[in-house]
């Protein structure tokens, strides 16, 4: 099994994010696009409800300082906002390497959905493969700029071009049981800040 240890990771354990994004973040919507967003799950979704869901990504803007750095407030904003657009998204579990950036990119969607952030070992991602195929329903992987679309390809799908150093905001879904063969859907969410 690849769960090393079951954590709850609280949005109180990332720095300096204990009120609602400012009213100038990049990350607030306009409704229209809000709209559009709930559009987009609501008919995607659906549709995928049958198999298994996978929602995978690389953690958020990090201060790249170090082996184990924090986010930074870009970093954290983002988790927010990934935290409420995936809030109804039906997530059942989610996984995180054991690292900050990674735990605190999750923590507030986990906490919403009061859900535990179950850790695995990114460098064994044959034995995180295995333990996924085992499992039914939707699904939280955050990792790495390289394990995610290494894990994304172990899975069936296909991770498109390599994840840029700067790039935070590829989200993939992945359906792993699609006629047989996973369909992956890449989409981005909050502002992209890269420049491939």
């Amino acid at each position: 099994m690849i769960v090393s240890h079951v954590s709850r990771v609280k949005p109180a354990d990332c720095p300096a994010v204990r009120h609602p994004l400012p009213s100038r973040s990049p990350f607030r919507r306009s409704p229209v696009k809000r709209l559009a967003h709930a559009i987009l799950l609501l008919f995607l979704l659906p549709t995928l409800a049958q198999a298994a869901t996978l929602f995978v990504l690389r953690h958020g803007e990090d201060l790249d300082e170090g082996r184990d750095p924090v986010l930074t407030e870009a970093g954290r904003e983002r988790a927010e906002y990934l935290a409420e657009m995936l809030a109804d998204a039906g997530i059942e579990y989610v996984l995180s390497s054991d690292y900050h950036r990674t735990r605190d990119t999750v923590a507030f969607l986990a906490e919403r959905l009061a859900l535990p952030v179950e850790i695995y070992d990114p460098r064994d991602l044959p034995q995180l493969v295995a333990e996924l195929e085992r499992r039914d329903g939707r699904g939280l992987v955050v990792g790495h700029s390289t394990t995610t679309p290494d894990l994304v390809e172990l899975l069936g799908g296909k991770p498109g071009e390599p994840i840029h150093e700067m790039e935070f905001d590829r989200l993939y879904i992945v359906d792993t049981e699609f006629d047989g063969d996973a369909l992956t859907i890449q989409l981005r969410y909050g502002p992209r800040l890269t420049s491939p």
